[in-house]
């Protein structure tokens, strides 16, 4: 706990959406002896519930569904009652499947890109007056957000804009001493990933543990970098998707997939 100018006490928090399971759970307990507390944000208050008995008393769980932006005032409200500084923000919620463009409802788009995008900005700017030089904010991006790809289009589209938006962001904030992170993983063991298609089972190529890249996400953003690419293949995806044509890489792709997609 640190004292403002007043005197006052204030509590240093993290707050981490998705926190209940995968990759947030793996920021939550990283990060949980570095904070007075950590407001763990998800849909399943009986996971949050769970979160809160295996890790400590520290976790506070928000039931917050962030498909709906209007939903955030109970964090921004929540942060107005006391005396704060948000340490660190992790924008980790996220969902997806595979399917073709036209095949997803009017509200799965709604909801995806109000999770991915809208949710994201709203609570960056929720959170940025209280923070301070040294304070961190993290950005779950992914590497489909290299290039476009069919199939995951409105996710890949999505985290592009995450991308985008952080390493600007970051640009934006320099002065304040506020970091900005876009964390840029590939595939990560965690229950999001369905194990069959179709009835076809998926393999998924190199596939990352969640506390590795947690691990590197919070080091990369320790030292102020506005990108964090864990993983050779990872990194060796975003070279190619540097300097090759991006028809070539779909093409790739749509070979890699074909059996999951007919």
């Amino acid at each position: 706990m640190i004292t403002d100018k007043s005197g006052d006490k204030m509590k240093t928090i993290a707050i981490i959406t998705g926190a209940a399971g995968g990759l947030g759970s793996e920021f939550t307990k990283q990060l949980y002896n570095e904070v007075d507390e950590i407001w763990a944000i998800g849909r399943n208050i009986a996971k949050l519930d769970a979160l809160k008995k295996t890790l400590g008393d520290k976790v506070r769980g928000f039931s917050v569904d962030l498909s709906d932006p209007d939903n955030l005032s109970v964090i921004s409200d929540e942060l107005e009652k006391g005396e704060y500084e948000v340490r660190w923000l992790i924008n980790n919620a996220g969902s997806g499947r595979m399917a073709r463009s036209d095949k997803l409802s009017a509200s799965e788009i709604s909801s995806h890109i109000n999770t991915h995008n809208t949710s994201v900005a709203m609570l960056c700017n929720i959170c940025i007056p209280f923070m301070k030089k040294g304070c961190h904010i993290l950005n779950i991006s992914s590497q489909s957000s290299f290039q476009p790809v069919p199939y995951i289009n409105l996710y890949a589209a999505s985290k592009a804009f995450t991308l985008s938006y952080s390493r600007a962001l970051n640009v934006e904030l320099k002065d304040t001493g506020i970091t900005v992170t876009a964390c840029c993983p590939g595939w990560i063991k965690t229950d999001l990933l369905k194990e069959e298609i179709n009835g076809v089972k998926i393999k998924f190529p190199h596939m990352a543990q969640p506390a590795d890249v947690a691990r590197k996400a919070i080091a990369d953003a320790r030292k102020g970098r506005d990108m964090s690419v864990y993983g050779a293949y990872v990194k060796t995806m975003q070279f190619f998707s540097k300097y090759y044509p991006h028809r070539l890489i779909m093409k790739f792709w749509m070979m890699g997939i074909g059996k999951y997609i007919k």
